[in-house]
């Protein structure tokens, strides 16, 4: 009678489940395509290894799995690197961010499933990666994977609310589940626990979706992470922990700790925090004590929380250790490889005349890599943080650095010098670009532009004609310096504004111009939501039949040589235009990320 009980609501579940899914219209069928990613090894792209920053760890096949913005990598039991597989090389050119393990319908066999930040969702039988790729961009931007023991696999994404793929199609699981950004999945046929990003905490049910406490009753309605127990689920947030049984809320845990990872080992409750490290919470009293942190925090965020042979893993972006939770223990079991850049958010490239390549980062200051690519000088301090903008000059013997708090000016050797400021008479701190020439610079700020030369400085902005204070780009050819701003182009000969272009007087797509490359007579300007469009020494505009006109072009991410022009795009990758033939091509093999930020050209390497 218990086994036939327990078969008579499995069935019912998923009929109901069923039911829920053929109630959505076959107009609600989101269009995707299924292949296998089979990409041959690519002969031009050369990493330089920066940190892996560990997101989701899964054993699989025997094997320990962890992925992250940097790839999938599979260590054996004894944490030897066995093998990785890189966004722009063997994966899509964009970030992992989960795992999970299951067996979708149609399929014989266990896969790990990866979900990606734009790309939908992998799946690895250990030998190849099949790519479910839904068409329109929204559906592809997936944070949370959960494959049902019927071979259904939920997907929750950023703005699409929870999908449902069944192996042929891939459909809304629910109305009262679209349009929105999913943080967590957990459950089964049965009941699936959806945690949201401001929504708080849903139940879909028997076809049924509610919302789970009363209002207040969460400790935030951001739930960062979930952990079912039996009928026992535990909802993480930035402000706590609450605990419900049966669908029903029992009470609140660990109290202002933000709980990123979960975990229930017979009667505690396992948190891992953003900064804490590792909390331990006791669930059998009536009266929890207040949570633990136990000895010295894990070094980072908790990502994940799980179990091997009786062992609490913890995984933070800088490796995996191994909890003695009873003395409240770490040690590191598994550390990636030391890096040679510092950050992988890089802002700025430049390479000088002694073969160094300069990598500014977004909050982390400046590398300096020898000739050798194999050691990097790193520069962080109060004014070398933000990097806007790296140039170097061979003929002066020196670089300049743009950055939110100043312009620091470096010599031959790679050793900073000098910073200019508003005390020092710029207009501003916050310097967006730079220009040198032979007898000065002109430095680019949101408020306007400062003229440098042996004489003296000079600021010059709207009320000298300058079309926007705003100025993000510069580029020089010959006596003209072109200034693009946030409201359109200006043209400056002799330090006085020529011309000036925006969408009301010339072809212009959009008033803010992000990149300017000289090539020839001409430049080619990137903007920020019109593309790129060419301007001719006459001061005529010309528009590319072959390139889109609807993308962004990332500040200062442009770079021309003798044969190319190349542009760093938002989400789109590399654009290549070929100057002999005249044509572009978008670029993503190879890119470990579709979001160009930056772009440095010297001897034929880009």
């Amino acid at each position: 009678f218990a086994v036939g009980t327990a078969s008579y609501i499995f069935w019912d579940a998923s009929r109901a489940l069923r039911h829920s899914t053929e109630r959505v219209s076959s107009e609600a069928e989101i269009a995707f395509t299924s292949t296998a990613t089979e990409r041959p090894a690519l002969p031009g792209p050369e990493w330089l290894s920066a940190p892996l920053a560990f997101s989701d760890a899964r054993l699989f096949q025997g094997n320990l799995y962890i992925c992250g913005p940097a790839g999938l990598f599979q260590y054996d039991s004894k944490g030897t690197l066995l093998k990785q597989y890189r966004p722009g090389l063997e994966l899509p050119s964009v970030p992992l961010r989960g795992l999970a393990i299951g067996q979708s319908a149609g399929v014989n066999e266990s896969e790990l499933f990866v979900t990606t930040s734009g790309e939908g969702l992998l799946a690895f039988n250990g030998r190849t990666f099949r790519h479910i790729r839904p068409e329109q961009a929204p559906y592809r931007k997936l944070t949370a994977v959960l494959p049902l023991p019927t071979g259904r696999v939920l997907l929750g994404t950023e703005q699409k609310g929870v999908l449902l793929y069944d192996g042929k199609k891939i459909t809304r699981f629910h109305l009262a589940l679209s349009d929105m950004h999913v943080t967590a999945l957990e459950g089964d046929d049965s009941a699936v626990w959806i945690g949201t990003l401001d929504r708080g905490l849903l139940l879909w049910r028997a076809g049924q979706v509610s919302r789970i406490g009363d209002p207040g009753a969460l400790p935030d309605p951001q739930i960062l992470s979930l952990a079912k127990a039996g009928e026992t689920v535990f909802a993480g947030t930035p402000m706590g922990v609450a605990e419900f049984q049966g669908g029903r809320f029992v009470r609140n845990l660990a109290s202002g700790f933000f709980a990123r990872s979960l975990l229930v080992r017979n009667d505690t409750l396992f948190a891992g925090t953003l900064e804490e490290g590792l909390i331990q919470v006791p669930l059998v009293s009536q009266a929890p004590r207040a949570p633990r942190p136990r000895g010295e925090p894990l070094p980072g965020s908790v990502e994940r929380l799980f179990e091997v042979d009786g062992s609490v893993l913890a995984l933070t972006e800088e490796g995996l250790y191994a909890v003695d939770d009873r003395r409240g223990e770490w040690r590191q079991i598994l550390a990636h490889d030391k890096s040679l850049l510092t950050d992988r958010n890089i802002s700025a490239l430049a390479v000088d005349g002694a073969g160094r390549v300069w990598v500014g980062y977004f909050d982390r200051g400046l590398d300096i890599l020898d000739a050798a690519g194999r050691r990097a000088a790193h520069y962080e301090n109060e004014n070398l943080f933000c990097i806007n903008r790296i140039v170097c000059s061979q003929d002066r013997n020196m670089a300049a650095v743009a950055t939110a708090n100043g312009l620091v000016l470096f010599d031959s050797g790679g050793k900073p010098r000098q910073v200019l400021g508003r005390p020092e008479g710029l207009i501003a701190n916050h310097i967006t670009d730079v220009s040198l020439d032979p007898e000065g610079m002109t430095v680019a700020t949101p408020a306007g532009l400062t003229l440098i030369d042996a004489a003296e400085m000079r600021s010059l902005y709207a009320f000298q004609g300058l079309v926007n204070n705003h100025a993000y780009a510069l580029a020089r050819s010959g006596d003209r310096l072109l200034v693009g701003t946030l409201g359109g182009l200006s043209v400056l000969e002799g330090g006085i504004v020529r011309a000036s272009y925006t969408t009301e007087n010339s072809a212009l797509r959009h008033n803010w111009i992000t990149a300017i490359a000289p090539v020839g007579n001409e430049w080619f300007v990137g903007t920020y939501g019109g593309g790129i469009l060419r301007l001719d020494d006459s001061g005529r505009w010309h528009t590319f039949p072959d390139l889109g006109s609807r993308f962004e072009v990332n500040p200062n991410a442009m770079a021309a040589t003798d044969r190319h022009v190349c542009a760093g795009t938002l989400g789109k990758g590399l654009y290549v235009f070929d100057r002999a033939t005249e044509r572009w091509t978008a670029v993503s093999a190879g890119l470990p990320s579709l979001n160009v930020t930056a772009l440095a050209a010297r001897d034929g390497y880009l």
